[in-house]
């Protein structure tokens, strides 16, 4: 099969489609009884042609009835007056019009079987109507009820166009509630383990130790004071007062981390419902 031939035939095949959808099939037998109702009456109108040209043939032929009987009784008179040539004249004109009347007779007698085949055509039509009218309404109530079946059968089953719609929004609305769930533990995620600090601070990890350590004297400091002001201050010798600086060094930058820690985990907390507010 050939390129256009099958281009032909795709076409052919999708004006079929378009036309079988727009077909009703209910209008279709609508149109078929009215065009049988049509051609029934045509029958009946030329039934009543035809009666009508034989009623005219039948007055034609009553005329030339009288006709004869007109000239017979002309025929009589002129042979009681004696007068042969006139009787013979009314004979010959009545002879002629029973010639004319047998031959009306014969055309009045054709028509006559026309007519009577035509009325039995008509009733054999108009029996045919009535049964195709019997069915018609069978057919139609038929292919109603299976319409509406099937109507209520594609909302059942989802196979509407507009359940489909509806089944693809319900799953356009679960793809985006899994991907913002997924989104969420993410966003949960990252502030566990801190890469939302690291993203959003500008500062470096020695400038953030440094500050640590810069915090953690200020601390001792003030302790310091607190505890001199409180009358709580020892003499440690040098060496016990440089291990306990030390020893104070290395809790105070424990607890540091973890204050550091807890602030930064609130930090994070903050930060993400400030992002789901929004």
């Amino acid at each position: 099969m050939g390129v256009l031939s099958r281009m032909s035939y795709v076409i052919r095949s999708k004006i079929n489609a378009v036309l079988n959808r727009a077909e009703d099939p209910t209008e279709t037998l609508d149109y078929s009884y009215e065009q049988m109702r049509d051609e029934l009456q045509d029958v009946k109108k030329g039934i009543a042609d035809l009666t009508t040209q034989k009623k005219r043939l039948e007055i034609q032929k009553r005329n030339l009835e009288e006709n004869v009987e007109k000239h017979n009784g002309q025929a009589r008179e002129a042979v009681k007056q004696g007068r042969e040539d006139l009787a013979r004249k009314a004979l010959e004109k009545k002879k002629q019009k029973m010639n004319q009347i047998e031959d009306l007779e014969g055309q009045i007698a054709q028509l006559q079987n026309t007519q009577d085949n035509l009325v039995e055509k008509k009733d054999t039509l108009q029996n045919r109507i009535e049964e195709f009218r019997t069915k018609k309404e069978s057919m139609k109530a038929r292919y109603e009820a299976a319409e509406a079946n099937s109507r209520v059968s594609e909302a059942m089953t989802g196979v509407g166009d507009e359940m489909e719609d509806v089944s693809r929004s319900i799953e356009n609305a679960e793809q985006r509630t899994e991907e913002m769930e997924a989104r969420a533990e993410a966003m949960d995620e990252l502030h566990d383990t801190g890469a939302f600090d690291d993203a959003l601070s500008d500062k470096d990890q020695l400038d953030r130790e440094l500050e640590e350590m810069r915090t953690g004297g200020e601390v001792d400091s003030e302790l310091d004071t607190l505890k001199a002001e409180m009358g709580m201050e020892d003499e440690p010798e040098v060496e016990a007062e440089t291990q306990s600086e030390s020893d104070e060094e290395d809790i105070d930058l424990a607890d540091l981390e973890a204050e550091v820690a807890a602030d930064e985990t609130e930090t994070e907390t903050e930060q993400a419902t400030e992002e789901n507010n929004s």
